[in-house]
């Protein structure tokens, strides 16, 4: 009995390792499942259901321009993919958050934020209600212009 245990252990064990192997390939190589929530307010602007001013659109993100903004320039980069926050990313959005950073300079510029290095902007994110955040979908503020801002 106990060296048939020690096999099926030791049989759970490899299996598990190869299924941990097998999803890391998997997540590292495909792109999310689309997933939105119908009570969140930024999923229902990248449905078209609550008006935005938009500043990009692709297959995967959305920016649009903060209603309440705190600098000459404020806009948001969201996931059209539900992410609730940071603390939620895992390694199957490491493409999508590369995209997202890589686009905030873009946009920053297009939208006015004078050049790099007399220019610049700010990317804040917030996380849980401890750090600040109030929508609970994954965004991303980009803020700049010139000084003084009202917040930030």
């Amino acid at each position: 009995m106990k060296l048939a245990k020690i096999k099926l252990d030791d049989l759970a064990r490899h299996c598990l390792a190869r299924h941990r192997e097998e999803r890391s390939d998997v997540a590292i190589h495909s792109k999310p499942t689309m997933h939105t929530d119908p009570n969140c307010i930024f999923c229902k602007i990248v449905a078209g259901k609550i008006p935005s001013k938009k500043v990009y659109e692709d297959e995967e993100i959305f920016a649009f321009h903060d209603i309440n903004p705190w600098a000459p320039v404020h806009f948001l980069i969201i996931p059209k993919l539900h992410i609730p926050s940071m603390a939620q990313v895992g390694p199957e959005h490491q493409a999508l958050l590369g995209r997202m950073l890589l686009l905030a300079p873009k946009l920053a510029l297009q939208e006015g934020v004078n050049p790099y290095p007399e220019g610049g902007f700010r990317l804040v994110t917030n996380t849980g209600t401890e750090g600040g955040q109030e929508v609970h979908h994954l965004h991303w503020h980009v803020m700049g212009g010139p000084r003084p801002w009202l917040r930030g």
